[in-house]
């Protein structure tokens, strides 16, 4: 937990990089022992492929890296909550813990329209950390989408 700011710093420089290239602003890092095995930043319209988010970007990556898909004892620090496919993908890899900056009251599944990290019908459940620099979060997002208008 003291390191929360410092990895979610980390996510945010990976937003940077999809805002680089007029991406939805929104990056990930998956964290084992203290060290970033995994990062990402939404790709979906360079790509043109709809799975293609930073938090499933960054869990392939934590997985290779691991060499396994089981990602137990990791921690994910996204900009934004995820939605239904990212949750659900986290849950699948046994990551233990969530830290995200802003919610997403039109596609959030760890609060905002769901909740899956805690349904105890799911054979697995995430601890979460809300709101770590969700201000930052919901500014660069805003001026993003203000700028496409």
């Amino acid at each position: 937990m003291k390191n929360d700011k410092k990895f979610m710093k980390l996510a945010f420089k990976e937003a940077e990089k999809a805002l680089e290239i007029d991406e939805v602003p929104i990056g990930a890092v998956v964290v084992k022992d203290n060290e970033v095995i995994g990062r990402g930043y939404n790709l979906r319209e360079k790509e043109q492929d709809p799975t293609a988010h930073a938090e499933i970007i960054a869990i392939r990556e934590a997985a290779q890296n691991l060499g396994s898909w089981r990602l137990e004892n990791c921690e994910i620090f996204v900009t934004l909550e995820p939605c239904p496919m990212c949750t659900g993908a986290m849950l699948q890899s046994r990551i233990n813990r969530l830290v995200y900056a802003a919610s997403d009251p039109k596609g959030g599944a760890v609060g905002s329209l769901y909740d899956l990290t805690k349904d105890k019908r799911l054979n697995h459940q995430i601890e979460v950390r809300k709101g770590l620099m969700a201000e930052k979060s919901s500014k660069i997002l805003k001026d993003f989408f203000k700028k496409l208008r």
